[in-house]
């Protein structure tokens, strides 16, 4: 159609996100359907956010866990309409790239066994299969029952994880200006994985 634009994930800016975690609410309820359990972990860990045009597209959260050296990606979206334009790989390239800076060596993630893009996306992210969690979508964990995600009836937790490979040592990119240090579209202001937990 003549005018019409086509987003391009190089139009996609990433960044931390500093603001308050509520007015993402709507993004994070795209990815968990247990406002219960949304309500646990909104406020932990930090957040990346894909801007288009000056507005919040996408993000993903990601949280510290118990191990040295591993974090979790917790909670990702991208606004529906954007979704299959490389906006979610940019993102998890981004926490990657960050992970690595900080010698974080394994990303984990969950996510519904009925979910078969998430599936699928996660595998193509570099993600591996790791387990199986049954049952972890109950009634007695805050999901509503008979939630049905690709004709499949929404039960089994399935975990993935990818090693963080060790950035190597080397002179810094250049940044947007040219000047040394900038390194890309992630834009960094924010602490550790687990500084706001």
């Amino acid at each position: 159609m003549p005018g019409q634009r086509t987003t391009q994930v190089s139009d996609v800016r990433i960044e931390t996100y500093t603001g308050p975690r509520r007015e993402l609410r709507a993004l994070f309820e795209l990815a968990e359907d247990s406002p219960a359990e949304l309500d646990g972990y909104l406020a932990l860990g930090r957040v990346l956010v894909a801007r288009l045009d000056g507005h919040v597209v996408g993000h993903l959260q990601v949280v510290p866990t118990e191990r040295p050296g591993e974090a979790e990606l917790k909670n990702m979206a991208v606004l529906p309409r954007l979704q299959g334009r490389g906006i979610g790989r940019a993102l998890v390239a981004s926490l990657v790239e960050l992970l690595a800076a900080e010698r974080v060596t394994t990303l984990l993630v969950a996510t519904a066994a009925a979910g078969l893009d998430n599936l699928r996306f996660y595998q193509r992210c570099g993600f591996r299969m790791r387990s199986i969690e049954r049952d972890a979508f109950t009634e007695a964990t805050g999901y509503p029952p008979g939630v049905v995600i690709d004709g499949i009836e929404l039960r089994d937790r399935v975990w993935f994880d990818r090693a963080i490979p060790a950035r190597r040592p080397g002179p810094p990119s250049p940044g947007p200006d040219g000047a040394q240090g900038g390194g890309g579209q992630h834009e960094e202001r924010g602490d550790g994985v687990g500084a706001d937990a």
